[in-house]
């Protein structure tokens, strides 16, 4: 498997099952990590492009032909069947997350991994009846949010800091984070001292960053 901190990172946060999901597969690897250290049964595979999912099922050929792998040339989670105990849908925007758990079902476990508007997965994921259960962000080359949900009962009281930004970021800070809060930081300010006139939601998002920022120095441990 390739070995990137954002693969890594994904593999961390998988759970032993029965039977695992990888929507938008790519090229496979997170089936086949899943499989190799036994950390499931079985596994579907599935991609709206059928080029990636060649490349999957060439690479997962063995376990195609033990029946350990089914794969599914579609959208989202049109053809998954609905035994999937834990599915992971990764590098993806968040409203396209958003819109394939809507029109597909709603799994006992969630690992995701928005590219963008992750705020709106969380308000999704615990408006649909999901616990959140790890909410961070890390650094490869860019900036990644990683969600981990469960369906159940929400444990962890979410504010609009956390909405916004990750509660894991807000209450239990790692450096990744704080990098990212002051590079965006840095933007806002730069945008700002550019302009010719106010710039509203420019300035808005400079204060909720500002806000974020102390909040999370505050809970450094």
């Amino acid at each position: 498997m390739k070995k990137t901190k954002r693969l890594q990172t994904l593999c961390g946060e998988l759970l032993p099952c029965v039977l695992f999901a990888d929507v938008g597969c790519d090229h496979g690897y997170m089936a086949q990590y899943m499989l190799e250290n036994s950390l499931c049964e079985r596994a579907y595979i599935s991609d709206i492009s059928f080029a990636s999912l060649q490349k999957a099922c060439t690479l997962l050929s063995d376990y195609i032909l033990s029946g350990k792998i089914q794969s599914f040339c579609c959208p989202g989670l049109e053809q998954i069947p609905r035994d999937a105990e834990q599915v992971l849908i990764a590098g993806m925007g968040g409203e396209e997350i958003i819109g394939i758990l809507r029109d597909g079902f709603f799994p006992p476990r969630l690992v995701l991994q928005p590219m963008k508007n992750t705020d709106k997965v969380r308000r999704y994921l615990l408006d649909s009846g999901y616990a959140i259960q790890r909410d961070y962000t890390f650094l490869d080359g860019k900036f990644y949010d990683v969600l981990c949900a469960v369906q159940g009962n929400e444990t962890r009281r979410y504010d609009e800091l956390s909405l916004l930004f990750g509660y894991d970021n807000i209450y239990s800070p790692k450096e990744d984070f704080l990098k990212y809060l002051k590079e965006e930081e840095q933007k806002c300010r730069s945008r700002l001292a550019a302009a010719r006139e106010e710039i509203p939601a420019v300035s808005k998002r400079l204060e909720l960053l500002t806000e974020a920022l102390h909040e999370a120095e505050r809970n450094i441990r």
